[in-house]
């Protein structure tokens, strides 16, 4: 599962608000929706948040195995 929670935690040492984001750099409700949950975000996204934040792809998405977001896993 990919997750966006050092997203905002770069944003907040970065110091770019999610207005900003809107306001300043195009980008989309929809596309910071969609970072909030979660949920499928495209790469040209992801490049853009990264060229905005002067960060590394890892300052912004990290992958966690699905296994171990179970509880109770078969074994």
């Amino acid at each position: 599962m990919i997750t966006f929670e050092p997203l905002w935690r770069t944003m907040k040492e970065k110091g770019i608000s999610q207005y900003k984001l809107i306001k300043d750099y195009k980008i989309s409700t929809g596309q910071l929706d969609r970072l909030r949950k979660n949920e499928n975000v495209s790469t040209y996204t992801l490049d853009q948040l990264c060229e905005i934040l002067k960060c590394d792809l890892n300052d912004i998405a990290q992958y966690t195995s699905n296994q171990d977001n179970e509880t109770g896993s078969h074994q």
